[in-house]
């Protein structure tokens, strides 16, 4: 059993791994992840998972929340960073300690956003990745970024997340935005106008990708999107992003991301950014 709470972080040191040290990482910067998240994504059996994150809540590292269900019983727990987790990761990112109450107030804002459902369908779409290169060596996510990382990175878009895909010697990047069914498709397709902006001023173009929460939403956004000059492809929240579930704009023929054309661009004088014809943090 982990020792009790305590004012000195050092005390409990000898209880992190390198796994919980990732999951403190992966909730500094995403926020919130299910218990079934955590667990498709760093366990094999789900009552391991149940048992570690309660010592890590017992240690102060993380904090959870639920709520009740229409009908009877309750959502899965949603798991954030506790006082402790918000600690260490300042430590380790050299920011200011955070009080008790700044914690406290952080797990409430987040638990009464009403983006919340949709800030975990943008990382259930990351999931699914991750939890894929666990059992396919030759795939790997090598980028999971937030909607405030990438924003802050490419300041002109604001994309729900970026990430670059790689399977084999392929590698893609992609733009993410995860539709949750409640807002106007005009105005998802509006968003395509900075994509394009972002394109020619960067000459990274990447596939814009809309995960849509049911079918007949986005056979109406193919009947609504006109010509664009960044490659658009939609899939639905019930497929494997992984899989060739993706279709093009323009096309009847679903593929895989990997078969998505992406270009990583090419070095701009003005931007310190680009490396190796590729953007990076």
């Amino acid at each position: 059993m982990p020792p009790p709470r305590s004012d000195h972080l050092l005390s409990i040191y000898p209880h992190i791994t390198d796994r919980d040290r990732h999951l403190l990482h992966l909730l500094d910067d995403h926020h919130v992840l299910t218990t079934d998240q955590i667990h498709r994504l760093f366990f094999q059996a789900r009552r391991t998972c149940q048992i570690r994150l309660s010592e890590l809540h017992a240690l102060g590292l993380l904090d959870r929340f639920r709520f009740a269900r229409t009908g009877g019983g309750s959502h899965p727990w949603h798991w954030t960073l506790g006082h402790n987790g918000h600690r260490f990761q300042a430590a380790a990112h050299d920011r200011p300690e955070p009080t008790a109450r700044a914690s406290r107030q952080r797990v409430h804002r987040l638990s009464a956003n009403p983006r919340l459902t949709h800030l975990v369908t943008v990382n259930e779409f990351f999931v699914r990745l991750r939890a894929h290169t666990r059992r396919q060596p030759q795939a790997r996510l090598d980028r999971w970024w937030s909607e405030s990382t990438t924003t802050k990175q490419f300041r002109t878009i604001t994309a729900d997340g970026h990430g670059l895909w790689s399977l084999g010697d392929t590698t893609v990047g992609f733009w993410l935005e995860a539709d949750t069914g409640t807002e106007p498709l005009h105005r998802l397709i509006a968003k395509l106008d900075r994509y394009a902006t972002m394109s020619r001023r960067t000459g990274v173009r990447y596939p814009v990708l809309f995960w849509l929460d049911r079918p007949r939403r986005e056979e109406h956004l193919h009947q609504l999107l006109r010509h664009s000059e960044v490659t658009v492809a939609t899939a639905t929240h019930d497929t494997d992003p992984t899989d060739p579930v993706w279709l093009p704009a323009g096309t009847t023929s679903r593929v895989a991301i990997a078969d998505l054309p992406a270009d990583h661009g090419h070095p701009v004088a003005d931007n310190p950014n680009f490396h190796d014809g590729i953007f990076v943090a």
